[in-house]
């Protein structure tokens, strides 16, 4: 069995490696015209034995009339363009689509009945192997993970969704944006969990691919020592970036050593040193405000740990994305209550399983990680970032004027967890 899987994942690695594309049909849809498309049936599923098919969840019981559903495709890893033909000859529709852990690349789009919509975007699949002797040490909880799996995972989502095509084929031309950082960046499987690095995804053009290597409760120093960092320079390129995001488990570190213009300054630095050995662009990101209010005003609860990061960029030339204060500024408009609305904050029974209130300070739900999103997207356009320029449908982000929450619109994901992230 194992001879028969490892000659499947060589097939499919040279197929991938030499298409221009492989295309998976749902429905028959006249309109594409898609030559050398593979038909999928619901028996189709994504298994040890299979390269792809649906996954996770069951397939939808009548490809025309969809529901939700997963399609994984196995492959090596690396970035890759993803094309799908949204939309329904026989129906209105509202399609939302994910990759991987939860990453958002189309968001709500309506089509009418007979018409298809092409969306293109670039996906990022990484596994823990960093070369044949390393692996990173990813932990326990992450072995189930749909960032670190074998496969790169479609979730098709939205309140009346429809796709009748998808077509995947490995990119070399996108520029790559790596995320490093705790549980305020990471890609977050689980609802009602979200983090500012899925939601940034949605913003950018298919030149650009957001690579998420964040992980809950990792420091600066510790995201290096178990090889995350080694593993996003394996696949850096000339002409990428890395953001950083730390300071919110950091300032917990109390070895000899330890702190924030010590140990903490000290890992910035192997950051910048090592990404711009690999021609690569290095930004920092000042961690997220607590929701830590006292009489009706935010209290500082990072001590000088968004100082020193400050200090360090500003001594290497490195941009920084104010995220301290933006959120700070964002938490204090929606204030002691309604700041609320933007983190995990909601009552026993909201979600299947949920047994206790959740009344979490730090992590943000879908609502708070899509409007810090915004504030990361304002930042890189005040700092004047190249990257900019790929930016779509977006204009910048006040967060003294944020969207009001009763008008946000997310698709539950069929993934509840009610253990909260690591870190705090």
């Amino acid at each position: 069995m194992l001879v028969k899987r490892l000659s499947m994942m060589a097939a499919a690695m040279l197929l991938l490696v030499n298409a221009s594309a492989q295309t998976f049909s749902f429905v028959p849809e006249k309109k594409l015209r898609l030559s050398h498309a593979t038909a999928v049936s619901a028996a189709d599923r994504y298994s040890a034995d299979t390269d792809y098919g649906f996954d996770f969840i069951a397939s939808p019981a009548n490809l025309a009339q969809q529901t939700p559903f997963f399609f994984s495709l196995r492959v090596p890893d690396g970035n890759y363009r993803v094309t799908l033909w949204l939309g329904s000859s026989r129906r209105s529709a509202n399609t939302t689509v994910r990759a991987e852990s939860r990453r958002l690349l189309v968001e709500n789009l309506t089509t009418r009945k007979g018409e298809l919509r092409k969306v293109s975007f670039v996906v990022n699949k990484h596994s823990p192997r960093i070369n044949e002797q390393r692996y990173v040490r990813i932990k326990e909880r992450e072995r189930t993970k749909l960032n670190w799996d074998d496969r790169l995972t479609i979730e098709v989502n939205g309140t009346a969704p429809a796709c009748a095509a998808l077509s995947i084929e490995p990119d070399t031309t996108a520029t790559t944006i790596f995320l490093c950082g705790n549980s305020t960046v990471v890609d977050q499987d689980y609802e009602p969990w979200a983090s500012w690095g899925q939601m940034v995804t949605r913003w950018f053009s298919d030149r650009v691919c957001i690579a998420n290597f964040a992980e809950s409760g990792e420091t600066a120093s510790t995201f290096i020592q178990v090889g995350r960092l080694d593993k996003a320079l394996s696949m850096m390129r000339p002409g990428d970036y890395l953001v950083a995001e730390f300071g919110h488990n950091d300032q917990k570190q109390h070895r000899p050593g330890d702190g924030p213009y010590y140990n903490f300054a000290t890992a910035l630095k192997t950051f910048i040193d090592l990404t711009r050995a690999k021609g690569a662009t290095p930004l920092f990101a000042t961690p997220t405000q607590r929701r830590a209010f006292t009489n009706g005003a935010l209290q500082e609860t990072h001590g000088e740990y968004p100082e020193a990061m400050r200090w360090v960029a500003k001594r290497e030339g490195v941009p920084v994305i104010e995220l301290h204060e933006l959120t700070r500024t964002l938490f204090e408009t929606l204030g002691e209550e309604g700041s609320k609305r933007a983190l995990v904050h909601y009552p026993a029974g909201t979600f299947p399983g949920q047994t206790s209130e959740f009344k979490d300070n730090t992590h943000f739900n879908p609502y708070g990680a899509y409007e810090v999103a915004k504030c990361v997207l304002t930042e890189m356009l005040r700092l004047n970032i190249p990257l900019t320029s790929e930016l779509r449908d977006f204009q910048g982000f006040d967060p003294a004027h944020p969207d009001n929450p009763d008008t946000f619109q997310w698709c539950d994901s069929p993934f509840f967890e009610a253990l909260k992230p690591d870190g705090n």
